[in-house]
């Protein structure tokens, strides 16, 4: 590389250790993505259209596939084609513009569950003034923040690496521009981005993540003074599809994003962000309605009707 500051592009280098392992994943991950679009494009499609979901609930679920999905597609078909080619390049620009839309959705599906957990506790805690609070207003706001926040506090990141001299490498040690990889091709020193970005992950993931427990402890509290078992278990049904995902998500992203210092095992984060990337949100659409009776009343009537034409 010589003292080339910005290379024209950037190697991938994936999982190109064992070939192998590239064969038996590249089937894997293709149906993983293929059931992750169609799973949560249904919800999405369901929530909009059907009359009988348009509930905050199921505002901030749609919202939440949207994001999900998004999130996923800026890094996995990327890395179908590096599983299917020796060699996979990209553009200098390009892995900028995946390392900003891949942090910034990733930062509005954390802060949506924090919004959900939200919407469930004023549900469960205060569901005499359910609807005075959560009005179509204050729902709309607290999506468009989530959203413009999000995308808002990823350009100045993306900004500093885009000023970053490259020198070392051109090869990322990893199937997408992932933050650190990323970092440890640069020639000078980056301890101050690595602070910033240390501060946007307390920021978002650990106030998010604050936010959401502290919303499931007054949730599990209510629930317990509930006095029949029935509505007990109505008031638990409604809430464990949410916390399923919840423990999931910011177990993981903390694990690899919420640490000062990032000498840490790169196959390992492969390995870990390849299942929050594909597998997980693969499985959230069913997580999300294989205990929602409500969704399953919809879905059944609109397999009906595709049935019927």
């Amino acid at each position: 590389m010589g003292n080339l500051t910005h290379p024209a592009e950037f190697i991938l280098m994936g999982f190109s250790t064992t070939r192998e392992l590239q064969k038996i994943l590249l089937p894997l991950c293709l149906a993983l993505y293929l059931l992750m679009i169609a799973g949560n494009a249904s919800i999405v499609a369901m929530i909009s259209f059907d009359f009988r979901l348009h509930t905050p609930m199921y505002f901030f679920l749609c919202n939440f596939s949207l994001a999900e999905m998004l999130v996923t597609s800026t890094v996995v078909p990327r890395m179908l084609v590096g599983l299917m080619t020796e060699r996979d390049t990209i553009p200098f620009g390009e892995c900028l513009t995946q390392f900003y839309f891949y942090f910034s959705l990733g930062t509005a599906a954390f802060l949506l569950m924090a919004v959900m957990s939200i919407d469930r506790y004023v549900a469960i805690c205060h569901p005499l003034r359910y609807s005075a609070i959560l009005t179509d207003n204050v729902c709309l706001q607290l999506a468009s923040g989530t959203w413009a926040t999000s995308f808002f506090s990823m350009i100045l990141p993306a900004v500093f690496r885009a000023k970053l001299p490259f020198c070392h490498s051109n090869q990322i040690d990893h199937f997408f521009c992932d933050n650190a990889p990323l970092l440890k091709l640069s020639c000078s020193d980056t301890h101050l981005i690595e602070l910033w970005d240390f501060f946007l992950a307390v920021l978002f993931v650990l106030s998010s993540f604050t936010v959401t427990v502290a919303s499931y402890i007054a949730i599990i509290i209510t629930i317990v003074r509930i006095p029949s078992a029935t509505g007990r278990q109505k008031a638990f049904s409604t809430c464990a599809s949410h916390f399923t995902v919840v423990v999931i998500g910011y177990s993981t992203t903390i694990f690899i994003y919420v640490r000062p210092n990032k000498n840490y095992s790169t196959e390992m984060n492969k390995i870990i962000i390849l299942l929050t990337a594909i597998v997980t949100p693969s499985l959230n659409p069913f997580i999300f309605t294989l205990r929602n009776e409500k969704v399953k009343e919809v879905f059944r009537d609109w397999l009906g009707l595709l049935r019927s034409l």
